[in-house]
């Protein structure tokens, strides 16, 4: 007679009773007992779980036998201290993937921080003189040399440089913009919110759709000490709209003796095509007297806030007291100026800086990518699954909204049986995991974020994830 779930459950040991056993011992040996016990919990609620499902041990005799856990209690404490941070293979085609850590960067450019941040450095020691200088001059010289700006800064982020920004130059007075750029942008992160921490007030001109150089002018106060214009970021309006361009904001705003702040986003600092977005230089070049932009965007190193501009702008930012909290540390600015140095071969760049070559790969080569993963599908025994090619679009991502979407070949997999969520699910649980796209009841893989040596893993992958039956 089989027994109730009430009586199964009854069965289960108490964690005391696990705690007198050797295999047991042997983990509080290896690991906290705050881990241990989290663990020895872990395992009997998933039981508890499984038993309530009519899934979970069959006897009575089973379910109160402390061996029947020990495995479990062992993964579930390896589990706990096993690093949170993972790599993933993006296969989703979005290049600057927010959720998926922005910008990869070059093994080289951590070769370089990797040199620094294992031994001392001269980070804020100038070698010339044998005194103290500053971690910021580290940077400067190539942003200058890059962009043409007189100065420039860097903050550990872009929303940390307009804060900063702001309070050197607006505290507790007004700032113009448009209504039309208080955008909010990824997870719930509100401009408006970081300008008025600021202490700066801001007066917004304009209609959420249109903004006009009037609207700027009229908004102007004798104590108004700035105009900001702000990069829609990953927000885009069409129709009936209007905004004012930077280099009439600057004619506005330099007619009424203030500077011109301009929240560029996602920078770029070299042309992947025709219609890509400016470069940093090209913006600064408008007469900005300041331009903020992130660092692990389209310039594809680690997360920074970059300001470059002209001389008395960026060092008022700089001397702001709020930048003793927001400046980079070493490896940042280590990873931050192997990546810029690349930059001054813009062909090597290219190839150099994982970004550019991931924007920049042509679609011959995708395309290349793109059979070979079928054909290693179709000839893959573990594998049962219905592959197609399209063509499609990838996307440059990073609230990178003016970078044109790129041609590319997709693959869509189809297995009979099996909800692709089911597919992408179990794909998200390997080792690495494995992020696609589901669209029209199939699993699509975009090679253009593929790196050689994930495309034979990608095939592994799928035949893992396949295995089995259709969970309910």
């Amino acid at each position: 007679m089989t027994p109730d779930r009430s009586s199964l459950l009854k069965a289960i040991p108490s964690v005391d009773r696990f705690l007198e056993e050797p295999e047991i011992e042997n983990l509080l040996a290896r690991y906290p007992r705050t881990i241990v016990l989290e663990a020895i919990r872990n395992a009997l609620d998933g039981a508890r779980g499984e038993i309530r499902s009519g899934a979970g041990p069959g006897g009575e005799a089973e379910v109160s036998s402390v061996d029947t856990y020990l495995d479990r209690i062992r993964r579930e404490a390896a589990a706990l201290v096993r690093p949170s941070l993972r790599r993933v293979i993006n296969a989703t085609g979005v290049v600057i993937h927010t959720n998926l850590g922005r910008a990869p960067i070059a093994s080289e450019a951590f070769d370089h921080a990797r040199a620094l941040a294992e031994r001392y450095s001269n980070l804020e020691y100038d070698l010339a003189k044998g005194t103290r200088g500053s971690r910021h001059d580290h940077i400067e010289r190539l942003l200058v040399r890059l962009t043409g700006a007189e100065a420039a800064v860097v903050t550990n982020n872009c929303a940390a440089a307009l804060l900063t920004a702001l309070h050197a130059i607006a505290r507790g007075r007004e700032v113009i913009v448009s209504r039309g750029e208080l955008i909010e942008i990824g997870g719930s992160f509100r401009l408006p919110e970081i300008m008025e921490a600021s202490g700066a007030r801001l007066v917004a001109v304009g209609t959420t759709n249109r903004t006009h150089p009037d609207d700027y002018r009229n908004a102007f106060r004798k104590e108004t000490p700035a105009i900001l214009k702000v990069h829609l970021s990953n927000f885009m309006q069409k129709g009936f709209t209007a905004e004012v361009s930077a280099g009439e904001l600057v004619a506005i705003a330099h007619e009424n003796g203030i500077p011109l702040l301009y929240d560029l986003g996602s920078g770029a600092f070299a042309r992947t095509g025709p219609d890509s977005e400016p470069t940093a230089a090209e913006e600064l070049a408008t007469g900005a007297d300041a331009i903020l932009m992130s660092g692990d965007k389209l310039l594809g190193s680690v997360q920074a806030g970059i300001v470059i501009g002209k001389r008395p702008m960026v060092e008022r930012i700089r001397n702001s007291p709020i930048m003793r909290a927001v400046r980079p540390d070493k490896v940042t600015l280590a990873l931050l100026e192997a990546t810029l140095l690349a930059y001054f071969d813009e062909t090597g760049a290219k190839a150099s800086v994982p970004v550019l070559r991931l924007i920049s790969r042509p679609l011959r080569d995708i395309r290349k990518d793109a059979e070979l993963l079928r054909e290693a599908f179709r000839s893959s025994r573990d594998l049962a699954a219905q592959v197609e090619l399209v063509e499609g679009e990838s996307e440059a991502g990073g609230g990178a909204i003016g970078q044109p979407p790129m041609r590319t070949v997709l693959l869509g997999l189809s297995f009979e049986g099996k909800r692709p969520e089911r597919i992408a699910e179990k794909l998200r649980f390997l080792d690495p995991p494995v992020i696609v796209r589901i669209r029209h009841d199939k699993v699509w893989i975009d090679p253009r974020t593929l790196f050689p040596e994930e495309l034979p893993m990608i095939t592994r992958a799928f035949a893992e994830a396949s295995k089995g039956e259709e969970s309910r």
